[in-house]
């Protein structure tokens, strides 16, 4: 079961409540030190997933696709210019 992390509107003090995705959000939960039931406000916290680096992109799947749309997606900075081809090595038949 996730986790949501509830905040006291009075006190401003935050609890963490198990709770099914299918239950409806809680507006009351009793105080875990006096066990007064209290109004509570749901906390909206970020995701915990960030990605970083490559191959997250359309243009990143493939070489070919990559060579033609990455000139097709270039901003107004010039293209630098292509490396000279390496030269083949002579086959050892």
């Amino acid at each position: 079961m996730p986790t949501y992390v509830y905040k006291f509107i009075d006190s401003g003090e935050t609890i963490e409540v198990q709770q099914a995705f299918s239950d409806d959000p809680l507006t009351e939960i009793a105080h875990p030190t006096d066990g007064v039931v209290k109004p509570v406000k749901k906390v909206f916290t970020p995701v915990g997933v960030s990605f970083k680096g490559g191959g997250f992109y359309k243009t990143d799947s493939g070489s070919a696709s990559k060579s033609s749309t990455s000139s097709a997606t270039t901003s107004a900075t010039p293209a630098a210019p292509a490396a000279p081809a390496a030269p083949s090595a002579p086959s050892a038949d």
